[in-house]
Order: C-alpha cells, then sequence, then structure tokens
C-alpha cells in the first residue's frame, strides 16, 4: 500500500471516530458498504497512476496487433519450434547455461562488456534511472501479450527441459529479448560506435533463454520485432529525448 493510500485511509478512521464521538451509530451494513466504497473510489486512480508508463502512449505499441500469434499447439510449426528447443537446451555448454541463469534479473549494466569498464551501476544515477523506466515500459508491453496469448513454456510441453527454478508465467514473446533489445536499441543511441556490440550482446542474452528451455526461438524473435515498436513509439515522446539528451551529458563527462 502506499503512502497515499494511508493518509486515505486515516481520514476515514478519523471520520468514524467523529461519528462516534457523536453518538451517531451506523444504522445497517450499507453503510459500511458506502463508506469502502469511497475509500475504494479515491485510492483506485492511484494506483491507475502507478501503472502509467514513461514513455510509451496508453496502450502502445499493440504487442497483439503488431505479432503474428505464436504457433497452434498441435501443429508441425509447434512441432518444430520444440524439436530446435530440445537441439539447442541439449547441446548447450555448461557456461552458456550458466550464464544464461545468471542473467534471471538483469538490467542495463548487463551490457558493460560491450560498453566499457567505467559502466558501472551507481556512478552515472540518470542513465541508470533512465534505462530503469525504459526497461519498465518494454515489460509492461511483453506482460500483456503473454497473458493474451498464453503460450506455455517448452518446459511445460516436455519436462525434461525443467532445469532450475522456472517462471510461472506464459511464454510470448519474450520478456527477456524484448527488454534487453529494447535497452540495446537505446542504449546504442547513447554509445553509437559500439551499437554493433550492444546488439550482438542483447541477441545473446535472448538466445541464452533457449538454451535453458525457458523460450522457443519464435518466442525470441517476436520480442526483438517488439522491441523496435516500443523504442520507436518512445522515440515520438518529448520527454524520451529530453532524458535521452541528459544521459548523452552525463555519460560523456563520465568519459572525460
Amino acid at each position: 500500500m502506499k503512502p497515499l493510500d494511508f493518509i486515505l485511509l486515516h481520514l476515514i478512521f478519523v471520520y468514524l471516530n467523529k461519528l462516534k464521538m457523536k453518538n451517531l451509530r451506523l444504522k445497517s451494513n450499507r453503510h459500511f458498504a458506502v463508506i469502502l466504497f469511497s475509500l475504494a473510489i479515491a485510492i483506485a486512480p492511484l494506483h491507475a497512476a502507478d501503472g502509467q508508463a514513461n514513455y510509451l502512449p496508453p496502450g502502445e505499441p499493440q504487442a497483439t496487433v503488431l505479432l503474428a500469434p505464436p504457433p497452434l499447439s498441435d501443429s508441425a510449426e509447434q512441432a518444430a519450434d520444440l524439436a530446435e528447443v530440445q537441439a539447442v537446451a541439449h547441446s548447450a555448454s555448461s557456461d552458456d547455461k550458466a550464464a544464461a541463469f545468471s542473467e534471471k534479473k538483469f538490467d542495463v549494466f548487463n551490457f558493460t562488456p560491450a560498453v566499457g569498464d567505467f559502466f558501472q551501476p551507481g556512478k552515472l544515477p540518470k542513465t541508470e534511472a533512465f534505462f530503469h523506466r525504459v526497461q519498465k515500459d518494454a515489460a509492461s508491453v511483453t506482460d500483456g501479450a503473454k497473458d493474451f496469448y498464453k503460450r506455455p513454456r517448452p518446459y511445460v510441453v516436455d519436462p525434461s527441459l525443467a532445469v532450475g527454478k522456472l517462471e510461472t508465467s506464459f511464454s510470448y514473446p519474450s520478456g527477456h529479448s524484448t527488454e534487453t533489445m529494447t535497452l540495446a536499441l537505446v542504449l546504442a543511441r547513447v554509445f553509437p560506435d559500439k551499437q554493433n556490440a550492444i546488439i550482438a550482446h542483447a541477441r545473446l542474452m535472448g538466445w541464452h533463454r533457449v538454451e535453458i528451455g525457458r523460450h522457443y526461438p519464435t518466442v525470441i524473435y517476436a520480442g526483438r520485432v517488439l522491441a523496435q515498436a516500443i523504442v520507436r513509439e518512445m522515440n515520438a515522446n518529448p520527454d524520451f529525448q529530453k532524458d535521452l539528451a541528459e544521459v548523452k551529458a552525463e555519460v560523456a563527462a563520465a568519459q572525460k
């Protein structure tokens, strides 16, 4: 519960205490319902605001319009998709799998190998906050699409692929692929001379998810397409452009 929620609750209880002090009693449960309904109406906009994107217009990009539906569960395409996951997962090296598991939680500083050792958390506050907002926006787009398509993950279809701590969310499109490529496309604006290395690192992080049976290849590819649409929408936002300019300035100062 947010601090403002507590304030509203406090005001309600103060009001109830005043009623009690005046020897007024609530005559039925209906009065409680009215009060609770009023409280819910007051608090709801606060939570709605919490869900607003930083740089994306409401409802954009529409992943379910942009992306083709995933393969049908009983189709030859699904069988081929699963077969590739099985082949990739069973042939992946222990180092690749270890890297994949280490990336379960990630942020823009996973790209430090591609950018340079100076690019570290805690040293670039504007940059860190900016990319946190970018990643949060990308995640909100993929979450809605996953719940719409409800594609089971590969290890649900083939339990032999189930290793490590398993996610409970659906599979299409890949959150890792979408978020890492979104971060990469924006980060490449800050470091244009390192664009190829940054994009390659995002592709690798997405592919790691196939190597541990978390996603199908088609899910990874869908995430990359969705990332391009997300960044296109962000580029049209003046706040995004302003914040990006501040990030570029902060990074330039740090490199002097």
